[in-house]
């Protein structure tokens, strides 16, 4: 599952931001303070909602060391300080993206959104696998031999083998293959799901390469192991 670190100490901002990151289908972690949140994104979230002004150290600190360290985890910065946005999307601090004070929800969203896709990287999956998914040809090949898909159904395949080997959620599959925020019913996505076993020669009973996590998602493994 995709994981969000939201460092944000004003709990009327946190608590229904982390709400709305949770009904997109990530798993938050929220701090309320720079230290502990430079710590937290040090294990390598997916994406960093920061908030510049954290008690004990502040936003565009934490995003220095961060970059000065070495890592490259996308970082989307919350403002009130317009005068700042110039030093924190440039070199100075190395955030990614911004997002003002007071700020609209959808937009917050989508460009959490966006900073997510540019920082997955979209490389094939290669070595000892029965599917191999080669996204520069848009080929699936299943033991070596290539399986002919749908557009759909090889957008799902791709989202999948990106997440390979982690539990994704259907809100996920759904935003990303379908491009829209999905609150009710996934049978489109069961539909696609069960087509795509068949080709792959899955047996959802005992399924050997997209395992159903109850209540949750699907997981991939293109090894069937």
């Amino acid at each position: 599952m995709t994981r969000v670190l939201l460092a944000e100490d004003d709990p009327a901002i946190s608590e229904p931001l982390a709400r709305a990151l949770r009904r997109e289908g990530y798993d938050v972690d929220v701090r309320a303070d720079g230290r502990e949140a430079l710590e937290a994104a040090r294990d390598n979230p997916d994406l960093v909602v920061l908030d510049l002004g954290l008690p004990t150290m502040d936003g565009l600190e934490v995003c220095r060391r961060l970059r000065g360290e070495g890592y490259t985890v996308p970082v989307l910065v919350l403002t009130a300080r317009a005068d700042e946005v110039d030093t924190v999307v440039g070199l100075d601090a190395g955030a990614d993206d911004y997002v003002t004070k007071p700020f609209r929800l959808a937009e917050l969203l989508a460009r959490a959104r966006a900073l997510l896709r540019r920082g997955i990287p979209e490389a094939p999956v290669t070595g000892d696998v029965d599917v191999r998914v080669d996204t520069e040809s848009r080929r699936v090949f299943l033991h070596g031999e290539e399986i002919q898909l749908t557009a759909k159904e090889y957008e799902l395949l791709r989202v999948l083998a990106r997440n390979q080997g982690k539990v994704i959620s259907r809100e996920q599959l759904m935003r990303e293959v379908w491009e829209t925020a999905w609150y009710g019913s996934t049978k489109t996505l069961d539909m696609h799901i069960s087509v795509l076993r068949k080709k792959l020669g899955d047996d959802a009973m005992q399924p050997r390469y997209i395992t159903t996590i109850r209540g949750v998602g699907f997981r991939f493994d293109p090894a069937g192991e």
